[in-house]
């Protein structure tokens, strides 16, 4: 009896650690934050745009996520031209994606043909509302391991998702915080360097100020030149590696 139960919990041990999401790509449990989709016809006309300008080369740097990364060319447009100017420097956000639609992105053209220096991933605040915080990270698990498969020589800058919501106590914020927890370790893998600069974006008592992201989820052009100046030493350090 005594080996019976000694196997057992040895295998429940196997099966969570097969099933976390350093080993997701291998063993996940199709759900929709993993199963790659497009989305409308505005989505794909800026979609193949961004192919259009991959396929003219010259690309060193490239951003991944949603809204709050295309937001770059919105209030982030001054702060971009700053930090990205010079730098061949790609923005491949589109607003209102979840992990699904860059992993749909990444397999039709996106990065086909590059291989950036550096690519900086942020990407997962849009799942909050309708997936866990395990399968949020299946699904930056499986972005990472595209990457990982498609550039390989590309050093990828992953983010933890920024926070968002008025303080601690909002549920989606929460459920970012859970998967940034499971995604950091995925830094485990030499080309992969996670970083969290949430806290550069709150008060001391966890508070979102609307000076910063004024509808609580969207950076103001304070919040980019936040964003820049936190990664700036991480993104001059991988691009020269």
């Amino acid at each position: 009896m005594q080996i019976c139960r000694r196997s057992f919990m040895a295998s429940l041990l196997l099966t969570a650690f097969l099933a976390s999401p350093l080993y997701a790509q291998e063993t996940l449990v199709e759900h929709d934050a993993i199963k790659p989709v497009p989305r409308d016809s505005r989505w794909m006309k800026r979609h193949e745009s961004m192919n259009e300008r991959v396929k003219k080369g010259n690309v060193d740097l490239v951003f991944i996520g949603d809204s709050i990364t295309q937001g770059w060319e919105g209030n982030g447009k001054n702060v971009w031209a700053k930090y990205y100017g010079d730098r061949n420097a790609v923005n491949l956000g589109i607003g209102g994606d979840r992990t699904q639609h860059v992993i749909w992105r990444l397999d039709n053209g996106n990065v086909e043909g590059i291989s950036p220096k550096v690519a900086v991933i942020m990407i997962g605040t849009n799942n909050s509302g309708s997936n866990s915080p395990e399968q949020i990270a299946e699904g930056v698990t499986a972005i990472v391991r595209q990457l990982q498969q498609k550039t390989p020589d590309t050093e990828i800058l992953l983010l933890g998702t920024f926070p968002r919501g008025a303080d601690p106590s909002d549920k989606k914020r929460q459920v970012n915080e859970k998967s940034n927890e499971m995604v950091a370790k995925l830094a485990t893998d030499d080309n992969v360097h996670y970083l969290d600069i949430g806290d550069k974006f709150l008060s001391d008592d966890g508070k979102l100020s609307k000076e910063i992201m004024p509808d609580l989820l969207h950076l103001s052009e304070q919040g980019y030149t936040i964003w820049a100046e936190s990664i700036e030493p991480s993104v001059k350090k991988l691009m020269a590696k």
